[in-house]
């Protein structure tokens, strides 16, 4: 069985025993999260949330991930502008699903 949950804007697809980078929780680390905006659970599709449905989940660490980089210019006018950004994430592992 497996549901869709939204966190951080973004929805994510999962399963028990299933290992996730989702947009940065303020949890710290072995510390558990309950995700409660579930889309669909099994064969359940919320309108838009599952009622009494929720993603249990465990944080394993926070990190940022790889820098990307943004180059802008305009070409004869002699504008360049270089920037990098790394974007935070939580790792976390999904324990229980209920609903």
């Amino acid at each position: 069985m497996y549901a869709i949950f939204v966190t951080g804007g973004k929805q994510y697809r999962a399963a028990v025993g299933d290992t996730l980078y989702v947009e940065k929780l303020s949890a710290e680390p072995e510390q558990e999260v309950v995700f409660n905006e579930v889309l669909l659970v099994g064969d359940k599709v919320g309108t838009p949330y599952v009622e009494g449905a929720k993603v249990t989940a465990v944080v394993e660490k926070h990190g940022r991930g790889k820098k990307i980089i943004i180059f802008k210019m305009k070409p004869k006018k002699n504008y360049r502008k270089k920037q990098g950004h790394r974007q935070a994430y939580t790792k976390i592992k999904i324990t229980n699903i209920e609903g």
